[in-house]
């Protein structure tokens, strides 16, 4: 693991004093089996969206398992935010006291597959006639492999959307982007929109790194050991980005222009969209103006794609009871049941296809979208299909810090030179060469 057995020892130490001081209690469900599961698990919403019910999904699936396994206990520790969990979770692999199974952020799985303390799935998917990997999305699928084996399966996955001030547009007479929109559809809307001294801006927050998803390009190789920064779809990538930014002036778009109506286009997680479209939540967030999303604009060599996030669930490799805890899995990852309560209890999209395209999920977003959506089950399941994972490898946030540094010095300098991203592109490869 990255940090030193110190640092380690330190955070295990704070986080046994914050149990203490908050009261975390051990949730146990009824009975006293022969066996107890311990599952790993946070409270609220990975993706910072209201989630008042966050253990209700598991709840059930608990209740489900119980009955159908006598003499297992199912337990797990409540009450751990999101924000503490990776640090919680890294204690108790130090400690040697982790849970059989545990939920995985997309940030920690890399960290967690190289350190060891994920168990390898490849033998029990073989070996499990009753389990299909075909009905997965195939990129959320992806998002729990490293180096070629499944070591996690999918739990919620979330694509990057665009969200579309539809009231600023329908002033300027501009009708909704369709789903087959282009860089230059979508440059020259932001043109169209823009007047700095009326305050008025095109968008706010769209990065290189959405640009470069949806121009076919790829920074990494899915090995880790290349970095294409200097490829041709990069570099275009990066001046597309460059150009919209040319359109705000000297003005910096922030967040709170958008949510004042100001700005036209912003790119969001798609749990926003179902987080924050229904009512009440709506007029709490975003009022004054209609929005809606749309996917993202395709780049002159690449799709209307973008980097799909999904929280995924492993085993411990150390686990006494592996069949149980795999057993365990399925039933949160694959269960259509278990499943289809994320319309209710969270924000994301199911990775099981049946699930995330049924007539139950189009009748949910027609009940709580007011005045509906363009959006169909159908439409997200391309989206879902298409999207990107960003490939995983033990210095992949190091290899991105280098590689964002070296694009904010070509944003932010006057013109975009080859030699300087080749320059960075080197360094970058050197560095993921030597560790």
């Amino acid at each position: 693991m990255r940090m030193t057995a110190l640092k380690n020892v330190q955070k295990v130490l704070f986080f046994a004093l914050l149990l203490a001081a908050s009261g975390i209690l051990i949730l146990s469900r009824s009975g006293h089996g022969n066996v107890t599961l311990r599952i790993g698990v946070y409270a609220g919403s990975y993706w910072g969206t209201p989630d008042s019910e966050c253990y209700q999904i598991l709840d059930n699936a608990v209740q489900r398992f119980e009955a159908s396994h006598p003499g297992v206990t199912v337990e797990y520790v409540s009450g751990i935010p999101t924000d503490a969990y990776s640090e919680w979770l890294a204690g108790q692999i130090l400690k040697g006291q982790e849970p059989d199974l545990y939920f995985v952020l997309p940030e920690d799985f890399s960290l967690l597959v190289s350190s060891g303390a994920l168990e390898k799935l490849d033998k029990l998917i073989a070996a499990d006639p009753g389990f299909d990997p075909q009905i997965y999305y195939e990129p959320s699928l992806h998002s729990g492999v490293f180096s070629g084996s499944q070591y996690a399966l999918p739990y919620e996955s979330v694509p990057t959307m665009m969200f579309v001030n539809k009231t600023l547009l329908e002033e300027n007479g501009i009708a909704m982007p369709d789903s087959n929109w282009t860089w230059d559809d979508f440059y020259r809307i932001c043109q169209e929109v823009t007047d700095v001294e009326a305050h008025r801006f095109g968008v706010y927050g769209y990065t290189w790194l959405n640009a470069l998803y949806s121009n076919g390009a790829t920074l990494f190789s899915e090995d880790g050991r290349t970095c294409y920064l200097a490829d041709e779809k990069i570099e275009a990538s990066i001046h597309f980005v460059k150009s919209l930014n040319r359109l705000n002036g000297s003005y910096t778009v922030s967040a709170r222009d958008f949510d004042l109506g100001k700005v036209a286009f912003r790119p969001f997680l798609f749990s926003e969209y179902r987080a924050y479209q229904p009512y009440p939540w709506r007029v709490k967030k975003y009022t004054g103006f209609e929005w809606d999303c749309v996917c993202m604009p395709a780049g002159k060599d690449g799709r209307n794609v973008s980097e799909l996030h999904t929280i995924l669930l492993g085993l411990s490799s150390r686990t006494a009871h592996q069949v149980l805890a795999w057993e365990f899995v399925k039933l949160l990852s694959a269960d259509e049941t278990v499943q289809k309560e994320l319309y209710l209890h969270s924000h994301g999209i199911s990775p099981v296809r049946s699930v995330a395209e049924s007539k139950d999920f189009q009748d949910w977003l027609d009940s709580e979208i007011p005045g509906g959506t363009d959006f169909t089950p159908k439409e997200l399941g391309n989206i879902m299909n298409t999207a990107v994972v960003a490939p995983r490898f033990d210095t992949y946030s190091q290899a991105m810090i280098m590689a964002e540094s070296a694009v904010a010095n070509e944003l932010s300098s006057e013109i975009l030179q080859k030699s300087r991203l080749l320059n960075a592109q080197r360094e970058i490869n050197i560095y993921l060469n030597q560790h």
